[in-house]
C-alpha cells in the first residue's frame, strides 16, 4: 500500500513534467505535505549521514546552500541503471561548472558495493567527487530514505539482480523540498529535466 501511495503521488505530479508547454516553467513542491493552521508544511528529506567514495560523512550539510539531483542504484544492475547512470553524466558535464548543483547517487547494495568499488565506479565515470557523490551506508537508512524521495529501493529475489528500484532522477531544492522528477532511462524527459533544474537554479 505504501508503494501504491507513493506511485500515486508521483503520478499526479507528472504531468507538470509531461504536458507543460515547453521551457522552464515554475517547479511545484512535490510530496506528502502538512497543513499547519493556514500554512502549508511542504516535504522535505529527512537529515541522512552515509559514506563517500572518498569515505567522508555525506550529510544533509553538504548540500547546505545547494541545490542536488539524486537517484538510486547498485553498481552491478543489470537493467535500468547504466541508463540512468549515462543520463546523470549528461546532467553532470552540463553543469559541471555550476557550484549551485551538486549529485547524489545512492547504492541500494551496500553488501557489495563498497567504499572501495563505489570509488573505482567513480573514477570510471571521470567525475570530480566533490561535485558527484556515490554514498553507501546502513541498508536499512538507505531503504527508509528512498521512502522520502518517493522512490523503490528494496531487495526482490525475483527480480534482475536482486532488487526491484525506480530509476528516477529527482531534483532537490536548496531547502531539502523535491522539486522535480523525471524517468531516468528516458533521454528526452532528462532533457526536459534539466530544463527544470534550469529553472531552479535561475529562480532560487
Amino acid at each position: 500500500m505504501r508503494y501504491l501511495m507513493i506511485w500515486a503521488v508521483l503520478l499526479a505530479g507528472l504531468s507538470s513534467c509531461t504536458t507543460a508547454p515547453k521551457g522552464p516553467q515554475p517547479l511545484p513542491f512535490l510530496g506528502n505535505h502538512e497543513i499547519n493552521g493556514q500554512d502549508t508544511v511542504y516535504h522535505t528529506i529527512p537529515p541522512f549521514s552515509f559514506i563517500s567514495q572518498d569515505s567522508l560523512a555525506v550529510t544533509n550539510g553538504t548540500f547546505e546552500g545547494k541545490a542536488y539531483v539524486a537517484d538510486f542504484f547498485f553498481i552491478s544492475c543489470p537493467t535500468i541503471c547504466p541508463k540512468v547512470k549515462k543520463n546523470m553524466l549528461r546532467i553532470y558535464d552540463k553543469y559541471q561548472g555550476n557550484d549551485d548543483l551538486l549529485l547524489l547517487s545512492h547504492t541500494i547494495d551496500p553488501k557489495r558495493d563498497t567504499v572501495g568499488r563505489l570509488k573505482q565506479y567513480a573514477d570510471n565515470l571521470g567525475v570530480a567527487s566533490q561535485k558527484w557523490f556515490f554514498v553507501t551506508g546502513e541498508k536499512d537508512d538507505i531503504y527508509a530514505i528512498a521512502d522520502d524521495y518517493m522512490s523503490i529501493a528494496k531487495e526482490d529475489p525475483e527480480a534482475p539482480g536482486g532488487f526491484d528500484h525506480s530509476g528516477w532522477v529527482l531534483l532537490i531544492d536548496k531547502q531539502g523540498h523535491i522539486r522535480s522528477f523525471a524517468d531516468g532511462t528516458d533521454a528526452a524527459k532528462v532533457d526536459q529535466f534539466m530544463q527544470d533544474i534550469d529553472w531552479l537554479l535561475a529562480n532560487e
